[in-house]
């Protein structure tokens, strides 16, 4: 080969070699934990994304239950291999807060992104939970939701019950539950998934009782919890034992594993996630619908307002400022008004931004599918208290387990509701010191 045909096959090569850049596509990875039609929505969103601009491509995977991707989480980010984008679920609040140097606040971001953010666009009963005290939101709401009590109205009709009248106070759940239970229900009249935030957790804010110091938290690591001071919580625990002995309630166990049994129209009266709705859709082969948890009538001001569940999503940190560039206009994209109005109206969680419900609910869609407001009826009931804004332990999924643990025994009689509720808050506030000792260092 002569000396001119090489320098001309060098030329070209380096022409190429410095054109490739402008067609590379920088790769963003987003870890979550859904599954289901809500993965469904997930791929969806990042095709869409991937599908409207050229520069940046999403890639969503996959990393277990909540619990599991944000230890997955944690630890990629010890090994320098963590994602760009990380689902956390709300009880990881705390812990990734804490969690110096390995999240980039959502705010700063955008802000040096260059991209239009206004946290006040957000409902604030979503926003406030991912916002610091000064209103800087750390992390991007997603797939928010609230708990609600699902119910079969076929079961209703079958009890003698009006379907349309759903029960609205414990007392009128336990009555109903014993009906559904002499008309064939008899292995279970009532229950709920996600035990401690069903049973301390949203009970707690909808019936305006603290679950400790601090604001829940919210005002520091150095809360102690309380709740099991509180007489309508030992009222509350002392119900489910007894009517566990006949399977008037029967514990569905600590996630959302036991949800099934509501679809399968094994319990028919439900209490779960909002989010449940696209299961709920896809598998129950009866009528159904939803209505606001349950209160005890005789708590003055209940009820008040309900939490948030879900998730939100974190940005790591130690990434280039056009990888953020890329993540910050993928928030964007997800925020859009159509876009949140579509995702809520499909998925069942709840629109994350005040336009995107207006949008919804100026459209009528509400007089057809009343159960999908439900939940956003409970987070805006009344405006919340330091009682009812949330909850923000460092270690809450560790805490979680405990309070679990404690309902357990007390259900299965080794422990008297008292004696289980003292347990889970000492063991509790035991957690609690050792995350205060391990963030301040």
């Amino acid at each position: 080969m002569s000396i001119k045909s090489r320098i001309l096959m060098s030329a070209a090569a380096f022409a190429l070699a410095g054109a490739s850049p402008a067609f590379a596509q920088t790769e963003i990875q987003w870890w979550h934990a859904l599954t289901g039609a809500n993965n469904d929505v997930v791929v969806k969103l990042a095709n869409d994304f991937n599908a409207s601009q050229k520069e940046y491509k999403v890639v969503p995977a996959y990393k277990g239950s909540y619990p599991d991707a944000l230890n997955a989480g944690i630890a990629a980010f010890r090994a320098g291999q963590a994602p760009h984008i990380l689902q956390v679920f709300e009880v990881g609040t705390g812990t990734m807060m804490s969690a110096k140097g390995a999240i980039k606040p959502v705010h700063e971001m955008m802000k040096e992104a260059g991209e239009k953010f206004d946290p006040n666009a957000y409902l604030p009963a979503i926003s406030g939970y991912y916002s610091t005290a000064k209103g800087e939101m750390l992390s991007m709401p997603f797939n928010s939701s609230s708990m609600v009590m699902w119910y079969n109205k076929d079961a209703f009709k079958k009890a003698g019950l009006d379907p349309a009248k759903p029960p609205k106070t414990w007392p009128e759940v336990f009555a109903d539950a014993k009906k559904l239970k002499a008309a064939g229900y008899d292995k279970c009249g009532f229950s709920n998934a996600w035990a401690t935030w069903a049973n301390i957790e949203q009970f707690g804010a909808w019936h305006n009782i603290a679950l400790s110091t601090k604001v829940n938290g919210m005002a520091g690591t150095d809360a102690v919890m309380t709740f099991n001071k509180d007489p309508v919580f030992l009222k509350h625990w002392t119900n489910l034992v007894e009517l566990q002995k006949d399977k008037t309630y029967d514990y569905s166990g600590r996630t959302n594993n036991g949800e099934g049994r509501f679809t399968s129209g094994e319990c028919p009266i439900f209490l779960t996630s909002s989010g449940f709705y696209g299961n709920v859709v896809a598998n129950a082969k009866f009528d159904w619908g939803n209505a606001p948890m349950p209160y005890y009538p005789d708590v003055q001001g209940a009820p008040q307002n309900s939490i948030i569940g879900g998730a939100s999503l974190w940005v790591m940190g130690g990434k280039s400022a056009n990888e953020y560039k890329g993540v910050a206009k993928f928030f964007t994209f997800l925020s859009d008004v159509d876009r949140q109005a579509k995702l809520h109206t499909e998925s069942g969680y709840l629109p994350i931004t005040k336009a995107a419900y207006e949008k919804v609910k100026a459209s009528g869609f509400y007089k057809d599918k009343p159960y999908l407001e439900t939940p956003i009826l409970e987070l805006t009931n009344k405006t919340p208290t330091d009682n009812s804004k949330g909850l923000r332990y460092g270690s809450l999924v560790q805490i979680r387990d405990i309070w679990s643990e404690e309902l357990e025994a007390a259900l299965n009689g080794q422990k008297s509701p008292q004696a289980a509720l003292d347990a889970a808050a000492e063991r509790g506030n035991q957690m609690l010191r050792q995350f205060e000792r391990t963030a301040a260092r």
